[in-house]
Order: structure tokens, then sequence, then C-alpha cells
């Protein structure tokens, strides 16, 4: 408002005072509510100095905040990774999922698993197994992996192409191709999926296929397997009470228990 000049000093001295009382007021005002927040935990109001502090913080922080950002993303993408490898290893997966897979997954020196169940050095797998489970006893999971486990091949040496078998009675070898895979459906509602070769030449006591199952569906190495072998394709696939299981040779029994515990 306008009035006489000889009114105006004052009145310029009036606005100055009243303005540097309502500055004071607007901070005392400013650090109550600041207070507050700190007490009662409640995010802070999104006003003009707040987000040019945010601005000013991000670019201090820049490279710490991507680094978080990055390490949280592997984070997410590591544990989204780990479950999606379990839920295939339990049998549960899309058919897009799948991929052929090359003889080399399975290359190197095995060993079948059965001389340590029989010996008794995987007992505490089974009650470790009992321990776990609300249907079976250890004397259950005892005979059903002990028809499981089941075999006369004691050593499995796969390389280029070639299959060899070792037993009691002897070794045979035979060369095998890539034959495709198989998904069956198990009764409890999960999937399996069988990866399959067939013998282009070699031994007579060598069988017409041989049919993986090691948990994966797609190219990997294997660090274990089952195995079922014979000669019909088609007969092998309803094989599932006998499934020959191999780890690496250079494992004791110790290891392959700790292995089989993990799982």
């Amino acid at each position: 408002m306008k009035r006489t000049h000889l009114y105006a000093s004052t009145f310029a001295a009036v606005l100055l005072l009243a303005a540097c009382q309502s500055e004071n007021t607007e901070e005392s005002s400013s650090n109550q509510g600041d207070e507050a927040q700190e007490d009662t935990g409640n995010e802070p109001a999104e006003d003009n100095d707040a987000e040019e502090n945010e601005e000013h913080q991000e670019d201090d922080d820049q490279d710490h905040s991507s680094d978080d950002h990055d390490h949280d993303h592997d984070h997410d993408h590591d544990h989204s990774h780990d479950e999606e490898s379990q839920a295939i290893y339990d049998g549960y997966f899309e058919d897009e999922q799948i991929e052929d897979r090359d003889l080399s997954d399975w290359e190197g020196e095995w060993q079948s698993v059965y001389p340590y169940f029989i010996n008794g050095e995987l007992d505490e797998v089974m009650e470790h197994k009992a321990a776990e489970s609300d249907s079976m006893t250890a004397e259950e999971y005892t005979e059903y992996y002990e028809t499981g486990y089941e075999t006369d091949v004691d050593n499995i040496t796969i390389e280029d192409g070639t299959f060899t078998f070792s037993s009691d009675e002897g070794e045979w070898s035979g060369e095998y191709v890539y034959d495709g895979y198989e998904i069956l459906t198990y009764e409890a509602g999960n999937r399996g999926v069988r990866f399959i070769f067939k013998q282009e030449e070699g031994d007579d006591e060598m069988p017409a296929y041989i049919q993986f199952s090691d948990h994966n569906i797609f190219p990997t190495k294997s660090d274990h397997f089952h195995l079922y072998w014979g000669d019909d394709r088609e007969r092998l696939l309803d094989e599932v009470t006998n499934w020959p299981t191999y780890y690496p040779a250079h494992m004791d029994g110790n290891d392959i228990k700790q292995e089989m515990m993990a799982h």
C-alpha cells in the first residue's frame, strides 16, 4: 500500500522487522518439524529444501549409490537364479526351458554310489532324509534307495563320445550319438528330462541306449547323474525304480555323503 512520503521510511522499517520475525518463526517451525519426524519415524515431507538436499546427496554419493544398486541387483538376480535352479532340480520347469545337450556335459571318470550304500557309509543320508520327511522312515528310505542305486557297473568313463563300463566281470566300450530327450511326469506331479544317447558301434555287451537324468535341463557340466540303459528306448522311459547313480571318481564316501545331504 502506498502512503505519503512522510511515512515511507517508517513503513519500510515495519516491513523489514515483520519479515525477520516471519523468517525466525518459519525456521523454528521447521526445526520442530524435523525433531517430530525423528521422534515418530515418519518419512520427511517432500518440500523444495528436501529435494535440493537429495540432489546434493545424490551428487556426493553417486558412485556409492550406483555400487549399492549394482550389488542389490546382483543379489536379487542371484537369489532369483537360485530359486529357479532349485525349482528345476526339484522337477518344476517349463518345456521352453529345455535344451539339447552334448555328451561332453558328462565327460570324465565316474563311480557308482552303490558300494558306499552297501557298506553303510550313506546311512546318515537316509537318516537325514527321514528327519526332513513327514512320510518315510530311515528304514523305508534305505529300502527305496537300495533298489534305486543297485548296479554291477561300478565305474564309467565317458570321453570323446565313448562310454566305457567297468565291473567285476570286465570292461566294455561303445560309441554313442545324441538321440534327443524325453520329458517324464512323475506321480508326485514334478517332472524329469531324459537325455538319450544311441550306440553307433562297440562291444556287444554295451546297451543300445543310455539315458541320463541329472536334474539339469539345458547344457551344463554335471556333478552327478542317474543312468538308465538297455536295448529298448521306450521301455527304458518306464523305468523309474532303478536308477544307478554316479559321482566323480575322485570323491570318497564322505564327500558323496556331504554332497547328498546338501540337497
